[in-house]
């Protein structure tokens, strides 16, 4: 094209409406056309149909070329609209191209206007353009773009749906995820509603994915299109943290949350585990308060009944889940009870009632009961039972029917449990001093060397097997006194005997000492209390002999030129040998000095 027509077309584009209409000549335009500079023919085109009335009918097939090859360019997702008036304009005008040209058209000078559709006639060999070969182009471009037209529709179809199910699939797990606090809530509190969200979310993530399959076939039909989608997925592994992002569908590369996999897994877990644990968590607390009432109606011990309702696998499965469930936590108070009460029957029915060692060491096996009935309630009430009541309705209202009673239920076991420790370590304390004393009548024996305010002094102790020494009425009268000592700490054995109650008085306490002695089948007992000083060059000495059977044998005060220090009875003569350290002195049978 000569550089004059460039500039006068341009000048006339610039000129006035009405000046270019007066100016304009369709040769000059075609000169554009047949360069195929269709972007700057157009505007002067589209004025020359316009404004001209007589309108050469290669101008309408120019202009629906135009249509048709800017429909091509367009973004079928982003511009669909005008993607649909581009083809709707290109049909329009080729539509008025086959109405108007004819055969009068290739006998004149118009006939140049269609060389770009000139080729060969295989008959003659001519090279030239016709009608019919015009007439058929329209035609294949008028169905392909009708075609066209209904591929976009579908591809803009199924990507509309595509992105419209995955943005409705993520606004529900985007309320799913604000509704909960966390992961353990949303599974703990998931009920009928929710599970009826999840099945909306699965359905919805599915259909969006549906959508997106006949889209790839969709738009693979209609050809390039200026994407090349790709359906990315990433899968759900944390609740709070992951699957609240939304991608944008007109990137390649479509970043997507597999929502249907975790709304399956999770209808399954809720369905499959947690359903079946919150029915099991019921059935449990039916037994336990079986057994409470099977305690309380026949007073018998239920911790082997207790021993068979295995609640482990249970918290375990429930672990799964919430790592300090509640129902458990109520389960560990209400068994901690059982067994605490189930020990005192046992005690109170046992055959133990007269060894204080038993009954000792059944007092702290009761105290270690109430311990653990204390801290298992202490937890408890420290629990927010109203924020965890929430995961764990149905147990809450078919057990206590409200948070109020189960709250109530705490505060009064740990209270139970507080009285009773209370009473348990007084009972301990007193178990404890009992080992230390014999009671005889009303008279307490000690056990324990330092006795200031008994009137009971023991001078012998042989644990586990007789007490011996000195009891005073006063502070000047005394007499010796034997007691065997038994599990129950009520002698079976005791008995007073006289002594030198002028040597040994209770002021003299301290230089008095005692010595014993029995036979290998502990059947005959020898207690020997002597002064550690001299009185008239000998030392004060009493000696009694004692029967099992028939209690005191003989008494008998002596003086002896040595310090006693070691007792041993002959059984063979049935003398007794007090040894000093370089000297010794023989008893006979009856107490006679030989």
């Amino acid at each position: 094209m000569n550089k004059s027509l460039i500039i006068k077309l341009i000048i006339l584009f610039l000129l006035p409406f009405g000046s270019v209409a007066q100016k304009l000549k369709y040769k000059e335009i075609f000169n554009l056309l047949d360069a195929k500079e269709y972007e700057k023919a157009e505007p002067f085109l589209r004025s020359y149909i316009n404004e001209t009335k007589s309108v050469e009918p290669s101008a309408y097939l120019f202009m629906a070329t135009i249509y048709e090859q800017k429909t091509a360019k367009d973004d079928v997702l982003k511009n669909v609209q005008q993607s649909f008036t581009n083809i709707d304009s290109a049909l329009f005008f080729f539509d008025k191209a086959y109405a108007t040209i004819n055969e009068k058209e290739f006998k004149g000078s118009s006939k140049d206007y269609y060389a770009m559709y000139s080729k060969r006639d295989l008959r003659s060999g001519e090279f030239g353009v016709k009608l019919l070969d015009v007439q058929f182009i329209i035609e294949k471009s008028t169905a392909a773009l009708k075609e066209r037209k209904d591929k976009v529709k579908m591809v803009n179809y199924y990507f509309t749906q595509a992105e419209e199910y995955y943005k409705g699939a993520y606004t529900l797990f985007d309320s799913l995820q604000n509704s909960f606090p966390g992961e353990r809530e949303f599974y703990l509190r998931a009920d009928e509603a929710v599970l009826k969200k999840l099945t909306d979310l699965s359905s919805r993530y599915e259909s969006a994915k549906k959508a997106f399959d006949s889209y790839k076939v969709s738009s693979g039909n209609l050809g390039k299109t200026g994407y090349n989608h790709s359906w990315s997925v990433s899968e759900i592994k944390n609740f709070k943290k992951e699957g609240n992002t939304l991608t944008d569908f007109y990137q390649d590369k479509l970043e997507v949350w597999d929502y249907k996999k975790f709304a399956d897994q999770s209808i399954a877990l809720v369905n499959n585990e947690l359903k079946p644990i919150r029915e099991n968590l019921l059935k449990y607390d039916i037994e336990i308060n079986k057994l409470r009432e099977k305690l309380k109606n026949d007073s018998v011990s239920v911790k082997s009944d207790l021993t068979k309702l295995v609640a482990s696998l249970l918290s375990e499965k429930l672990k799964k889940f919430d790592p300090d469930p509640l129902p458990m936590n109520v389960f560990a108070v209400k068994v901690a009870n059982l067994e605490y009460r189930s020990t005192l029957v046992e005690h109170i029915k046992g055959d133990k009632k007269n060894d204080v060692f038993e009954r000792l060491k059944q007092t702290e096996h009761e105290l270690k009961a109430l311990l653990k009935l204390d801290s298992v309630a202490s937890k408890l009430q420290s629990v927010n039972i109203d924020e965890e009541a929430l995961n764990y309705k149905t147990f809450v209202a078919e057990a206590y029917t409200n948070t109020v009673l189960l709250k109530s239920y705490a505060k009064a076991e740990k209270e139970y449990a507080d009285r009773e420790k209370k009473i348990k370590e007084k009972e301990l304390t007193v178990r404890k001093r009992a080992m230390q004393w014999l009671v005889q009548g009303n008279d307490s024996i000690p056990l324990f060397a330092d006795t200031p305010t008994s009137k009971f002094k023991p001078l012998v102790i042989e644990e586990e097997k007789y007490t011996a020494g000195i009891v005073f009425a006063d502070s000047v009268s005394g007499e010796g006194y034997f007691s065997a000592i038994t599990v129950s700490r009520v002698p079976d054995v005791s008995v007073r005997f006289p002594i030198d109650k002028a040597n040994f008085r209770e002021k003299r306490l301290s230089s008095t000492k005692g010595l014993s002695a029995t036979d290998d089948g502990g059947h005959i007992f020898f207690v020997l209390i002597f002064s550690m000083n001299k009185v008239k060059d000998k030392y004060p000495v009493s000696v009694a002999k004692i029967y099992r059977s028939d209690g005191l044998s003989w008494s008998h005060n002596y003086e002896l030129d040595f310090i006693p220090d070691d007792l041993e009875f002959i059984q063979s003569s049935g003398e007794l040998q007090v040894k000093g350290a370089d000297k010794s002195a023989v008893l006979d049978k009856s107490g006679k000095l030989k």
